[in-house]
């Protein structure tokens, strides 16, 4: 068993086809299925089951395939050790939450592009559950999330806490009045962001267990429906003078234990520290008063 058979494997098992596999990897389904093959003998044991549509993973396949994911990550990683002088150059993707970008990040990205003009930076938006998913994968060095994170894969290092808050139409005096109204709904990003999950438990715990939605992509879109009066909201109450003129809608505040989250920087504790990402660490302890080293 070598590099290149846990590369085929890996391909077969994700596409679940050999013949999708052999053009993936620009060769013959004969080859994939003949390697395939040698390499179930050398193991002995059957590593896919095979039917009309394809095939599917034994158990001893699905105990094989996180080692075979590993690979293409390690071959990533130990080009980057080989190349890393301890100069903070070349690429660095970071994911970040929206409402993190606009709050926090542009003077923590300002005087990193000073201070490291040699790297390329990359911010990827998404949801916490995207950003979450593009760490494990290696889509991104690392991303700011909502906490808690567990996950045996990933390191999580807390970087600040946000205050939270229901947001409604102007003139909404109380969460309360707003539910005993009836016909709430909540305004919300799309599915696999925090916040949302975290406005439907605190709806959840006051008797509200299906609120009916409205999905946006944008926060500016979520503020103006909320100020039109179409639903609320949960966000950070930062937003307010900044994203959100202040003014423009009802902020209600929560008790102290549903307010507060406490964003964290997420990478992998068996990926590759680069020099970029060691100085964006440093960067982000300076500018969030924390011992943010790499």
């Amino acid at each position: 068993m070598d590099v290149a058979d846990l590369r085929l494997f890996e391909a077969v098992a994700r596409l679940g086809v050999m013949g999708r596999a052999a053009v993936e990897l620009n060769t013959v389904q004969s080859n994939v299925t003949a390697r395939i093959r040698a390499l179930e003998d050398s193991l002995g044991c059957r590593l896919f089951d095979r039917h009309a549509g394809g095939v599917s993973l034994t158990d001893a396949g699905r105990r094989l395939l996180p080692y075979a994911q590993r690979i293409p990550r390690l071959l990533a990683d130990a080009a980057l050790a080989a190349r890393d002088d301890g100069t903070p150059r070349g690429r660095l993707a970071i994911g970040a939450l929206e409402t993190t970008t606009a709050l926090r990040l542009a003077p923590l990205l300002a005087d990193f592009a000073r201070a490291c003009p040699e790297v390329d930076l990359v911010l990827r938006p998404g949801t916490t559950c995207e950003l979450v998913a593009a760490v494990r994968e290696g889509a991104v060095d690392g991303a700011f999330v909502c906490g808690p994170v567990v996950d045996p894969e990933l390191d999580a290092r807390p970087m600040f806490r946000e205050d939270l808050a229901i947001f409604a139409a102007p003139g909404t005096a109380s969460l309360p009045g707003l539910i005993a109204a009836g016909d709430l709904r909540i305004v919300v990003l799309r599915a696999g962001c925090s916040y949302r999950l975290r406005l439907e438990a605190v709806l959840a715990r006051r008797g509200v267990p299906a609120p009916r939605l409205m999905e946006f992509g944008t926060l500016e879109a979520i503020f103006a429906c909320v100020a039109a009066g179409l639903g609320i909201t949960l966000l950070p109450r930062a937003l307010v003078g900044g994203v959100c003129a202040s003014g423009r809608v009802a902020v209600l505040a929560l008790p102290p234990a549903e307010a507060a989250v406490e964003t964290v920087f997420l990478r992998r504790r068996d990926g590759f520290a680069s020099s970029a990402l060691a100085a964006f660490l440093a960067q982000a302890g300076q500018a969030f008063g924390l011992a943010a080293a790499a």
